[in-house]
């Protein structure tokens, strides 16, 4: 007969989300996801398999939290300002008492796009790709551009949104504003 699980998997992959999130898949031990999930090593391992097992699960939370943001761009009629808004939105979703963490898709990307699973990378490109998409379906509904332009409107977009994910970690707001407000200027 199995044991009843004392936890719930959802509120502990959401902390160890924010776990990897704030310190990345390698600086982050065991040790610290026990003491941050409440649960023990052999907890985890039994219901995700392995530490890369709760980071794909932890991605896939992470994926939730932004399709959230993307179903607002995704519904809204404002075109470019919709997708100006999603930036600032991102950057409110990227930040946990007052410190921001930037994306968790692009710092994994970033720590991790060599070394990791197949799995992981999917999740990876899908959670971007998913974006990506999204600005060319905004771009789209303009009608004011070729479906070339779209095409490099949002490559230029995601490419932007990485570089803006990385800067709400490390400047000031007024930086981080200005940097926005020149993404736009461009488009």
């Amino acid at each position: 007969m199995s044991r009843i699980k004392a936890y719930n998997k959802k509120e502990v992959t959401q902390k160890a989300m924010n776990l990897f999130w704030k310190n990345g898949y390698n600086t982050t031990s065991m040790q610290m996801l026990e003491k941050e999930m409440g649960i023990n090593k052999y907890s985890i391992y039994d219901s995700f398999g392995s530490k890369e097992g709760l980071l794909e699960e932890s991605i896939k939370c992470y994926a939730q939290k932004l399709n959230s943001i993307i179903e607002k761009l995704k519904k809204s009629s404002r075109g470019i300002v919709a997708i100006k808004q999603y930036f600032f939105d991102f950057k409110d979703l990227s930040v946990e008492n007052d410190i921001a963490k930037g994306c968790f898709v692009t710092n994994t990307a970033n720590e991790l796009m060599d070394s990791c699973n197949n799995a992981i990378k999917i999740l990876l490109t899908d959670c971007t790709n998913k974006v990506r998409t999204t600005f060319a379906q905004k771009l789209l509904e303009t009608g004011q551009y070729s479906f070339e332009e779209i095409e490099e409107m949002a490559d230029y977009l995601i490419v932007a949104m990485a570089g803006f994910s990385s800067a709400t970690k490390m400047f000031s707001a007024k930086q981080v504003d200005n940097y926005l407000q020149q993404i736009f200027k461009n488009i």
